[in-house]
């Protein structure tokens, strides 16, 4: 055995990512990932959130899809029946919008087929190169063949299901009041799809008359086109300059209409003169102040953005071009005190960025002011990742002011299932079952059930994306399609998502599933940051930031992307694109398969015909603490932690310390070291690179699959268990791990500065602390020590490291 050649198994001298090409087919081939309903094992259910196929992803994006990945790909390690399926939002907004631009038409100026037609072709499209991301990325989903697109007939038919359970239970009603509308879109919105936006604008000082004493008094705002919605004036109660005024009426200008001076604790003496004019409608505030004072509204803007007969001889105008006229205008009557400029924050819509305006418009809703304290009290039943991240849906909760409105008036998206009676326009909803188009289908009724009528129009609204997206959690599990299913996979494990989207999909969706279920959505809650460019903003195509991913992939390999994924940073923070980050980590699995390579050179101990040293219960017994915070850094659904210390052991502990401490016995070619010793010194090779593999499998697992499958088994990686910490390894050796780092890095340190190469020998007398006694054998052979002793130094002994002396050559 002493006398081997040691030529390395692996032959390749480097790692080729072109390979992982290879391991997506074989693992297809092999079925590896696929899941087995009649499963005897735990299922771990994950709702992964279904992309928005409005264009193709950037590299945050595919980022995050990669670290969901590495949570299932651990728990499949784990023993557990992962569940993993993928599906594409096809639903809403986003997808119109981008049609609309690309083919430079409206979607309300084009038949409603052929707009639909348009939308269906796109996505089509976009959804191919999303599922190559997710392929190439090697996500182990179960459903790549056939991911679940929210916009099947059987997704939409669910979705209208559910609706229909919710009219029955009387939490869906119909109302004309003020909606969240967005000019540009042509649509209502949810309070969730409204963002601030700090935008330059004037801030105008209007001058107003006092009706009983005609005093003059000066109020601030920033939207004067109203000043014909005005209905009331409101001054803080503690605010002494006005205290004056109650119960009197100022005269609004230009419009000469009176309203009441009313005292209320919404407005803010330090803002403008502390006076406030209440409109219909500036924004959410002033639709509570109206509704809390009792005040008749006035809507002054249509639905297309443009004042209507109340605005009186502004009507006609664009929202803007009436602001600019009725500045000038009271400029003209010398009705303005003074203008600022300043920043203020305007809600504007999630897509288009434009201003939102409110106005009085009929819709559907679905209560949700009701469930609040239910809901703040069954968040408490799920588990969040970071623990923080739950108090960011506490807050959104606290803060909804109104029901959800759920219908909108666009075209791509699941319609709502009614009919209305031509005669008497009772609504009608039909049994659930299938998918039900109303605007372009015959009533499935033949009478109305209120006057008898025969005749019905279809409802031509559909439904806030949401109310789709919302239910992911129940599709996947089968919900009124497999009992026996559902019972099995729900409420599921994980739902996987970033912070952007917990007061749409998180919030609608443990909202919906209470409300369907009485039951959380799911057990575990998994809170990540957003993916930012390299100087740290937000990637939009607006800003020409955007970093694709498929480039960085064919450069460097999918596992050096996805290990710069996990390494970035800590679940919750947000984490910024690097490529200079991912060739780091090309270059440690660059480093990993050397490591490989090497360790290839010697023959597997299959027999127990080895002698473990001091030096090797040492790297094993740090190598239990790496299993067991690893373990931890998955558990807490976070593979920041395995990934940085994977890479710091195997790198700076195992390959940098251990490896060149073992070559001398693992080679052995003087016959220093015994047969066992040497089995000993192969033994531990093995044994640490295979748990290396395990451990980094569900981060990289194409190179660990692939280093495998030569060394271990042929038989994938990932069909194997999850290492776990070994008792016999827990000894004295593995507390020796810092003071061994420190005489290796103290010798090197000494050699180099003496002009010595690092396989030179040391032809002197060596001293090192105690604690390093049992090792002495493996450091004298690693550093090609004369004398090593364990004594205290002579007084010739120079220092070169702590506790660590040596006698000049």
């Amino acid at each position: 055995m002493r006398n081997l050649r040691f030529a390395p198994k692996i032959l390749d001298k480097r790692w080729n990512v072109n390979e992982e090409l290879t391991l997506l087919q074989k693992w297809r081939e092999e079925g590896l990932y696929r899941f087995n309903k009649n499963t005897s094992k735990p299922i771990f259910s994950i709702d992964t959130p279904p992309p928005y196929a409005s264009g193709t992803w950037h590299v945050g994006a595919a980022a995050h899809y990669a670290q969901m990945d590495m949570i299932a790909r651990y728990f499949r390690m784990k023993g557990y029946e992962v569940y993993f399926p993928f599906g594409v939002d096809r639903n809403g907004l986003p997808v119109e919008v981008q049609v609309e631009k690309k083919y430079n038409i409206s979607a309300h100026e084009v038949p409603r087929d052929k707009f639909l037609a348009l939308c269906k072709s796109f996505l089509d499209e976009v959804e191919k190169d999303l599922l190559r991301i997710v392929q190439r990325l090697g996500l182990s989903v179960t459903n790549l063949d056939d991911p679940y697109r929210t916009d099947s007939p059987k997704y939409r038919t669910l979705t209208q299901a559910t609706f229909i359970e919710l009219w029955k239970k009387g939490l869906i009603y119909e109302a004309e009041k003020p909606v969240i509308w967005c000019p540009k879109c042509k649509t209502s919105l949810a309070e969730s799809e409204v963002e601030y936006a700090e935008r330059e604008t004037d801030l105008v000082y209007i001058k107003f008359t006092v009706k009983e004493s005609n005093e003059e008094i000066v109020i601030a705002t920033t939207r004067p086109e109203l000043l014909c919605t005005c209905g009331a004036v409101i001054y803080n109660p503690e605010d002494k300059r006005y205290q004056h005024l109650q119960g009197k009426h100022a005269v609004v200008p230009i419009f000469m209409h009176e309203v009441p001076i009313i005292p209320h604790p919404y407005a803010k003496p330090e803002f403008g003169t502390g006076l406030v004019m209440v409109c219909s409608f500036g924004d959410q505030s002033d639709v509570r102040l109206f509704r809390e004072l009792n005040l008749k509204p006035k809507i002054a803007i249509t639905p297309e953005g443009i004042m209507n007969e109340i605005a009186g001889p502004y009507k006609g105008l664009k929202v803007e071009e009436a602001r600019k006229k009725i500045i000038k205008d009271l400029k003209s009557k010398d009705l303005i005190a003074k203008i600022e400029r300043i920043i203020h924050r305007v809600p504007i819509c999630w897509r288009s960025k434009d201003p939102i305006e409110f106005v009085a418009m009929k819709e559907y809703y679905l209560k949700q002011l009701d469930f609040k304290k239910d809901l703040l009290k069954l968040i408490d039943n799920i588990k969040f990742f970071p623990p923080e991240s739950k108090r960011m849906l506490i807050n959104w909760i606290n803060s909804i002011s109104i029901d959800w409105p759920i219908s909108r008036r666009r075209y791509y998206g699941t319609e709502i299932p009614i009919w209305y009676c031509k005669r008497c326009g009772t609504p009608h909803l039909p049994k659930p079952g299938r998918y039900y188009k109303p605007w372009c289908e015959p009533a499935p009724f033949e009478r109305c059930k209120n006057c008898g009528s025969k005749e019905f129009i279809g409802e031509s609204r559909v439904f806030d994306t949401w109310m789709d997206s919302s239910i992911s959690p129940l599709f996947i599990s089968n919900y009124m399609y497999d009992e026996e299913f559902f019972k099995r996979t729900f409420p599921c494990t994980l739902r996987p998502q970033g912070y952007d989207i917990i007061r749409t999909w998180l919030y609608y969706t443990i909202l919906r599933v209470f409300q369907l279920t009485g039951k959380p959505a799911f057990k575990y809650v998994r809170i990540s940051g957003m993916g930012l460019d390299e100087k740290g903003e937000a990637m939009h195509k607006s800003k020409g930031n955007i970093v694709y991913p498929m480039p960085i992939i064919e450069k460097y390999g999918a596992d050096a992307f996805r290990f710069w994924a996990a390494s970035e940073a800590k679940l919750g923070d947000d984490y910024r694109y690097s490529e200079a980050k991912i060739r780091a980590a090309s270059l440690f699995l660059t480093k990993l398969w050397n490591i490989a390579r090497f360790i290839s050179r010697f023959p597997k101990v299959t027999e127990e015909d080895y002698v473990l040293l001091p030096l090797d219960l040492m790297l094993l017994g740090n190598l239990n603490d790496i299993i067991r915070q690893c373990k931890d850094g998955y558990e807490r659904l976070d593979p920041f932690i395995p990934s940085n210390l994977i890479r710091n052991f195997t790198w700076n502990v195992f390959a940098s310390h251990y490896l060149e401490a073992v070559k001398p016995r693992a080679y052995n070619f003087n016959n220093e070291f015994t047969e066992e010793e040497q089995h000993g010194a192969w033994f531990t090779l093995y044994t640490a690179l295979e748990i290396i593999l395990k451990l980094l499998a569900p981060i990289a697992p194409f190179i660990t699959d692939s280093i495998w499958r030569r060394l271990f088994s042929e038989e994938s990686i990932h069909s194997q268990k999850f290492p776990e910490p070994n008792p016999s390894w827990n000894t004295e050796y593995k507390y020796m791990i810092s003071p061994f780092i420190e005489f290796n890095s103290s010798i090197w340190r000494y050699k180099k500065e003496h002009g010595l190469a690092l396989s030179q020998e040391l032809n002197t007398v060596v001293y090192a602390p105690k604690e390093l006694k049992p090792f002495e054998r493996d450091l004298k052979a690693m550093h090609k020590i004369k004398e090593l002793h364990f004594e205290e130094p002579t007084e010739e002994a120079i220092e070169i490291g702590p506790r660590i002396y040596i006698l000049k050559i």
